[in-house]
């Protein structure tokens, strides 16, 4: 979800004002993917490099992010969504942490979207604490299912599409493992700015694409 505090700086808003708007979008996507019946809808809200932002900035998205989760729950609920937390949460606030929690046991029973909140995430990462907790398990022979079972995103496919906003070329340290042969889509559009129409056009994309992993179609 990229282009934030460039949709602010374009406005001469400040860049906090670009992250309020953002969560619109994210509210609109979540919306479309219930509504088409999409199972799965992950989004990177705060990556591990996120840390390197001011003070002041990374103050203001978890103060947002709290203020956020609290409002929308009960609406999740009532929508079917369940709510799931990828990363390292164990980083967060006490406040934040709780809320995340509050989250995940109150929609865990839902099954209309899965919606994954990319929270202090890093790809890398991921893969190395999987390793590790492969190596506590005493586990000598593993394929790739089993190695899997050890991501966050355990139980759940890997994505067929990423969407990548605001014209970035790179896959930012996301979802490394699981994006091996997954669909990309880029577009100049700054996340603010995407909405329900920019999601079908993006869709429709997709649509035309010939799959082949690596093989035949």
């Amino acid at each position: 979800m990229d282009g934030n505090r460039r949709w602010a700086k374009k406005r001469l808003l400040p860049k906090n004002a670009g992250h309020i708007a953002g969560v619109e979008s994210l509210k609109t996507l979540v919306k479309s993917c219930r509504s088409l019946e999409i199972p799965f809808l992950t989004a990177y809200a705060f990556s591990t490099e996120n840390w390197s932002r001011s003070s002041e900035e990374v103050g203001f998205l978890w103060k947002l992010f709290a203020e956020v989760l609290s409002r929308e729950i009960d609406g999740l609920d009532e929508n079917q969504v369940r709510l799931r937390f990828i990363g390292n949460i164990e980083e967060l606030s006490p406040e934040l942490k709780a809320i995340v929690a509050r989250g995940e046991e109150q929609t865990k029973n839902n099954d209309k979207l899965s919606l994954n909140i990319a929270l202090n995430y890093g790809g890398r990462q991921e893969i190395l604490q999987a390793v590790q907790k492969v190596v506590e398990a005493g586990i000598e022979k593993i394929d790739e299912k089993t190695f899997a079972s050890f991501l966050y995103t355990n139980g759940q496919p890997d994505p067929d599409f990423l969407i990548r906003t605001s014209g970035e070329m790179r896959l930012s340290n996301y979802l490394l493992w699981q994006l091996a042969y997954t669909e990309i889509f880029v577009t100049p559009t700054l996340w603010p700015d995407f909405r329900e129409e920019d999601f079908l056009k993006a869709l429709l994309d997709y649509q035309g694409r010939n799959r082949r992993f690596g093989g035949r179609p």
